[in-house]
């Protein structure tokens, strides 16, 4: 726990579940946000914790893995909603402003079809990709999307981001030491993730037309 230094004695306080909750929340207008960061780091104390117990020592409190998981998917599904709803009520000019972009058109193309279908992989695949999230719950909002079509893949999402990335950062910290080696290994691995959706986002279309 020493070598997370003043982020280990954040997570070691129940404060990280409001940390990670309003991170993850917010993330969604503010991309830059190191709400991956913060999850993976808890995950990691909470191995270290684990740990120490094993061994028979008292652990710090440390945040509970099934706690965390259901903090950070939470958080995801309410700013998933809160886009969604802003974007519902976003009027003639939002319209303008997505008809101006091409990659926004591109996505309320094909969000529209795959919802449509009852196929929502793309909002999962989006929660992991950089700012996708943000992309398909604007464009979801703002082409009116039925709620019940939207919302069951947008919780599916946040519980495999969620849950993703509490694992990466559990069993590094398990196996690796809670180490800052660990956090960015743990890091990259989600990133890979990431990189690995927006490259399979960018197939779908021509999936699509050879079917």
């Amino acid at each position: 726990m020493e070598s997370l230094g003043v982020v280990g004695a954040l997570v070691s306080s129940p404060w990280i579940y409001a940390l990670v909750a309003v991170s993850v929340l917010l993330d969604i207008f503010l991309p830059v946000l190191p709400s991956g960061v913060l999850v993976i780091t808890a995950a990691t104390a909470a191995a270290a914790g684990s740990g120490a117990a094993a061994a028979g020592r008292v652990p710090q409190d440390v945040p509970d893995i099934l706690v965390l998981t259901l903090c950070a998917a939470t958080a995801s599904v309410l700013g998933d909603l809160a886009v969604y709803r802003l974007a519902w009520r976003g009027g003639a000019r939002l319209d303008r402003a997505i008809a101006r972009s091409r990659r926004l058109t591109t996505a309320q193309e094909r969000l529209g079809g795959a919802l449509a279908r009852g196929g929502g992989a793309l909002v999962v695949l989006a929660r992991f990709a950089p700012a996708g999230r943000s992309v398909v719950s604007l464009v979801a909002g703002a082409a009116h999307r039925r709620i019940r079509e939207f919302l069951p893949w947008s919780a599916l999402a946040g519980l495999a981001w969620a849950a993703y990335s509490v694992a990466l950062g559990y069993f590094g910290g398990q196996w690796l030491g809670a180490s800052w080696l660990t956090t960015g290994v743990s890091l990259a691995a989600l990133f890979g993730a990431g990189a690995g959706a927006a490259y399979l986002m960018r197939r779908q279309p021509r999936t699509a037309e050879a079917s």
